[in-house]
């Protein structure tokens, strides 16, 4: 009665859902197919829930396929972009977007001492001291 279906794909769950739906002769019956329907949708991981609860399927064999093609489309998508995580790099990632990673020293104006005084004046371009500092006003 309360079958969820956590890391089972839908394949496994549905087969575990039509096992145990034996034991409860209600969900056997014609006129309980919405009731099977709306059980089996409701022990269905969130994701894949969201995908295919407002078409509002009542026919059981049409909501098990369904269930099964949005499971493998969002399957596909992780791996998707897993592969283009793990391309990226582990380094490239989530970083400063203007980090001096392979700059040279002279490069890239001031320094990143900020407030230390050891980058280059905007207004003069001299270094040791910062651009509302400068001797030249």
């Amino acid at each position: 009665m309360e079958l969820k279906q956590g890391g089972m794909s839908v394949s496994d769950y549905a087969a575990k859902f039509e096992e145990l739906c034996r034991f409860a002769p209600h969900y056997n019956t014609m006129e309980a197919e919405e009731d099977k329907c709306v059980k089996f949708e409701n022990g269905l991981r969130p994701d894949i829930k969201q995908l295919i609860g407002f078409s509002e399927i009542r026919d059981f064999p049409t909501l098990v396929n369904k269930s099964r093609i949005s499971d493998k489309d969002s399957r596909a998508k992780a791996n998707y972009y897993k592969a283009a995580n793990d391309k990226r790099g582990k380094d490239m990632g989530r970083g400063k977007p203007y980090d001096k990673r392979g700059k040279k020293a002279d490069e890239g104006g001031s320094s990143g001492g900020r407030g230390k005084g050891n980058g280059n004046c905007f207004k003069c371009g001299l270094p040791g001291h910062r651009f509302f500092e400068c001797p030249r006003k």
